[in-house]
């Protein structure tokens, strides 16, 4: 992780996790597990191959970088996704990711996913939903991790089939009759030439019932700015998405920042997925400029496996480095994501205890 450990402090801390991607967390031992499991063909020959597929740095801006011959991150992503079969296998993706989640020291996650990529594959979208649905019940009582869930439209698939997977899916949201695994709807995969309005409509339905409304605005991304402009000004008839995942170009307009500022959206920044791209003396001068000027930024790991295996406790470290941070910074930024998160109140109280609760002036190796 460019050289980092991580901290005790930063391994004790109290966290919440608001942008991590579900199928971003596959790890290769079960993918080859879920792969055998299934009778799914690798393209790889040995478990030790599989595991190196991982560690490519992905160029996944064919469109904008060009064709350098490695997979994109998406479609790495996707390749991934193959082994996820039945009910059991979400189920055990999820779990694994509560597994991990709570050696992190996190209370709480809203993980994101979507049933359109594997309903394309033939996979009934019930597998998908009654395996999270389980997991999300499983989850606090053997992991102490509890979760809300965010349902992804993915971006670059024709808006309607969005609204189509959502209509299938709204039995397990949120609301006086659904089953409670949802309680938001986002935007994921790549939004090249694939702004935020072309799916107001899908928002304003999910508004409409009850949900909350978050969106990424990719790093980087062909027209990056004018995405976060539309998610804070237009979106919902001008009223604004009430989260942006990712949306660091921010930064490169005033009025961006101090309209979110005066809407009060949050960030949900995922530092590692950036310095993949960018030089650290680059990237960390952005956030710092962010949590400066008063923007209300939180700290996340998006698609950890798939990212040089850097969880949100590696995203943490190299923000409490590389943007000289101290303690109680750090713990403003898990506090930043309680207030951002859509948990239950007495979720957000316990952990808000716990924050209190830390004496800042302690060694490292003590909270």
């Amino acid at each position: 992780m460019n050289g980092l450990e991580i901290s005790p402090f930063i391994q004790s801390l109290p966290k919440v996790e608001l942008h991590v991607h579900i199928e971003g967390t596959l790890t290769p031992a079960l993918r080859w597990k879920l792969a055998k499991r299934n009778s799914i063909k690798l393209p790889y020959d040995t478990y030790e191959d599989l595991v190196a597929s991982y560690a490519v740095t992905y160029n996944h801006r064919k469109e904008v970088n060009g064709d350098n011959g490695a997979p994109t991150f998406l479609e790495a992503f996707y390749a991934g996704c193959q082994a996820l079969q039945t009910e059991d296998d979400f189920y055990e993706l999820a779990m694994e990711y509560f597994n991990k989640a709570k050696q992190m020291n996190l209370r709480y996650v809203e993980p994101m996913f979507s049933t359109q990529d594997h309903i394309k594959r033939g996979v009934p979208a019930q597998n998908v939903l009654n395996g999270y649905l389980r997991a999300q019940r499983d989850g606090p009582g053997k992991y102490g991790v509890r979760s809300n869930w965010i349902f992804c439209f993915l971006r670059d698939h024709p808006v309607q089939e969005g609204v189509d997977a959502y209509e299938e899916a709204l039995p397990w949201a949120k609301t006086e009759s659904g089953k409670g695994l949802f309680h938001a709807v986002g935007l994921a995969s790549n939004e090249y030439d694939r702004p935020p309005l072309l799916f107001e409509q899908a928002f304003r339905r999910a508004k409409s019932d009850g949900l909350h409304v978050t969106m990424h605005c990719d790093v980087d991304q062909k027209d990056a700015a004018d995405h976060v402009h539309e998610a804070i000004f237009n979106i919902l008839d001008g009223q604004g998405t009430e989260r942006i995942d990712h949306g660091l170009n921010a930064v490169d307009e005033p009025k961006l920042i101090e309209g979110l500022k005066e809407r009060g959206i949050p960030l949900t920044l995922c530092p590692h997925a950036y310095h993949r791209r960018q030089k650290a003396e680059v990237l960390f001068p952005k956030i710092t400029k962010l949590w400066n000027e008063g923007v209300k930024i939180c700290i996340n790991s998006d698609d950890p496996t798939y990212m040089h295996n850097v969880w949100i406790d590696g995203n943490m470290q190299k923000v409490y480095t590389y943007c000289s941070m101290g303690k109680s910074d750090m713990i403003e930024l898990v506090r930043n994501a309680v207030d951002a998160s859509w948990a239950e109140p007495n979720v957000k109280r316990a952990i808000l205890e716990e924050l209190d609760a830390i004496d800042v002036t302690a060694g490292d190796c003590s909270t």
